[in-house]
């Protein structure tokens, strides 16, 4: 009987630095495109009418934007604590904040701490901040916040580089109107 020859697989060759480094660009590049284009869909989402309002003329949805169910199923009690279960409660149209009473900062950190939400330190490989990124507009979804108490939550993740940098935005800009 013989034996088959053992063969040794070969390791794929190494990629040479310039090839990784340019590959970590064109993703880079890719993402801040990406990003881009998201922020000009909220903006443009964003400029729809507000609650109250008469729409000045019903505009076209883009294609790439999903259609939205017209009536959301659930009311939340921790928003709404005075308010029955049973109680019918007509939800503002898709992509209009309802007013709210506002939620208690610390009750919204512990409420965000308990979802185990990660923390991001700033570190420069972009595929660990978009894991990152994912991993917190997950749990934000799942929480249902709106728009301000999200980017209030996603600040506490923040830390060392990246608190450092959000500081700094937060000096410039208005972060209680961010879209």
């Amino acid at each position: 009987m013989v034996r088959p020859r053992r063969t040794i697989p070969l390791k794929p060759p190494e990629p040479n630095l310039a090839t990784v480094v340019a590959n970590l660009q064109r993703q880079l590049l890719e993402q801040q495109q990406e990003t881009e284009r998201l922020r000009a869909q909220i903006t443009q989402m964003n400029q729809g009418p507000r609650v109250n309002e008469v729409p000045p003329q019903a505009q076209p949805v883009p294609p790439e934007v999903p259609p939205v169910p017209e009536v959301q199923p659930e009311v939340r009690p921790e928003i709404q604590p005075g308010i029955p279960p049973n109680v019918n409660v007509p939800m503002a149209p898709a992509g209009v904040q309802p007013n709210l009473p506002p939620v208690r900062e610390d009750l919204l950190y512990e409420r965000f701490r308990r979802m185990k939400a990660p923390e991001f330190e700033g570190p420069t490989d972009p595929i660990a901040a978009d894991n990152w990124l994912i991993d917190i507009q997950v749990i934000l979804d799942f929480m249902r916040l709106t728009e301000q108490e999200k980017v209030l939550c996603a600040s506490f993740a923040l830390k060392k580089d990246a608190r450092h940098w959000w500081m700094t935005v937060q000096m410039r800009r208005d972060v209680t109107a961010m879209n």
